[in-house]
């Protein structure tokens, strides 16, 4: 029997696309596979999966004390149970396994999503960075086994901490499906967490601008509030719909109607900057395409396959130009969805699946034969 692999995040689980991925690759290749996360008020249960699926309640839900407690009851619990290979998935998580595996002499992985010390609700707040730049500072340089989504990541990791991050990307399962090409309503479409530096106010400013198309925003995040009373004071509520979460399987179904999606990150922090994030597979996917804020590893893929509209800064103004463009330039907008076809056959899980299960392989190779 293959080892027993356990990997913790923060969320709920129940929207966390990427790990639903990577738990069910490795549940199919025979590991058994544990994903902890956390249980929040608004819960739903959770769909049948190939693997455990685990949440905490936690008394609490946000700021520092929440972080401590979860970490310290993480940290209770892998201590208490038994597995062969423990998974972090970012840095909020990094400890607990760290503690745990070098106690029990397990193999350790680090899975960063993100470059969680940059991010724009860390890099602003020097107190919370300087915590989380330490707990990086201590466990990366003595991290055996490392990935993450890009190049840019792995590149801005090794040449801080000197250890070598293989690359698995947020690529968008490959399905077999029919990609409309008659939609009966244009709308631009946002899904993700809707968070600062996202570039969702900036979007929902540049409607004024944008005529005979609707916006869709799918997610929630700390910047909700903000947008909904944002739309009110421009007076956009018919142009504008906010759709809270929604399940991966009706968000499917709502990418591949929509006209255009886009993908907008501020300049705040490295982490945004040297972003790959799984919505720009989501549409590209979906042969929707996109606008996107013109950072490194977006261009870099923009350059192999042209699937969307590249954006200097997130002016309105500028949004609303480019956006304008798709809806009335027919031969360039079919020129990008016909590239975005092109594009996820290339680019996509069942590609990125090979290199996961190599990646733990290898693992289970060095480690525990």
């Amino acid at each position: 029997m293959k080892p027993h692999i356990v990997f913790t995040v923060i969320n709920d689980l129940h929207y966390d696309q990427r790990m639903e991925r990577i738990c069910t690759s490795l549940s199919l290749a025979g590991y058994r596979v544990t994903l902890i996360g956390r249980l929040l008020e608004t819960h739903k249960p959770l769909p049948q999966r190939p693997y455990t699926q685990l949440r905490f309640k936690m008394p609490v839900n946000k700021g520092k004390l929440f972080y401590l407690l979860y970490n310290l009851r993480l940290l209770w619990h892998l201590l208490l149970h038994r597995y062969d290979i423990y998974g972090a998935t970012d840095l909020d998580t990094l400890a607990p396994h760290f503690i745990a595996a070098t106690l029990k002499s397990k193999p350790f992985v680090y899975d960063a999503h993100e470059y969680f010390a940059e991010l724009p609700e860390v890099v602003n707040r020097p107190m919370v960075k300087w915590i989380w730049k330490k707990v990086e500072q201590l466990i990366v340089p003595r991290t055996r086994f490392a990935y993450t989504i890009n190049q840019s990541y792995a590149d801005l990791f090794e040449r801080q901490y000197k250890t070598r991050f293989a690359i698995i990307r947020n690529a968008a399962l490959l399905r077999n499906e029919i990609i409309p090409n008659i939609k009966p309503e244009k709308y631009i479409l946002y899904q993700g967490a809707v968070n600062v530096g996202r570039g969702v106010e900036q979007m929902i400013e540049a409607m004024q601008f944008i005529n005979d198309c609707k916006l869709y925003i799918c997610g929630k995040g700390d910047v909700y509030d903000k947008c909904t009373h944002l739309v009110q004071q421009l007076g956009l509520e018919s142009k504008v719909t906010f759709w809270g979460y929604v399940p991966p399987d009706e968000l499917r179904s709502i990418t591949l109607m929509a006209t255009m999606g886009f993908t907008f990150f501020t300049n705040e922090g490295q982490s945004y900057y040297y972003s790959l994030a799984n919505r720009f597979f989501d549409y590209f996917h979906a042969g929707v395409p996109q606008l996107c804020v013109n950072f490194p590893e977006y261009a870099r893929i923009n350059q192999q396959f042209e699937i969307a509209l590249l954006v200097n800064d997130l002016q309105p103004q500028t949004i609303a130009a480019a956006a304008n463009r798709l809806l009335t330039d027919a031969p360039y907008y079919n020129h990008l969805r016909q590239n975005c076809l092109a594009a996820r056959q290339v680019i996509n899980w069942q590609n990125e699946e090979k290199k996961l299960l190599a990646f733990y392989q290898n693992v289970v190779t060095e480690t525990l034969t």
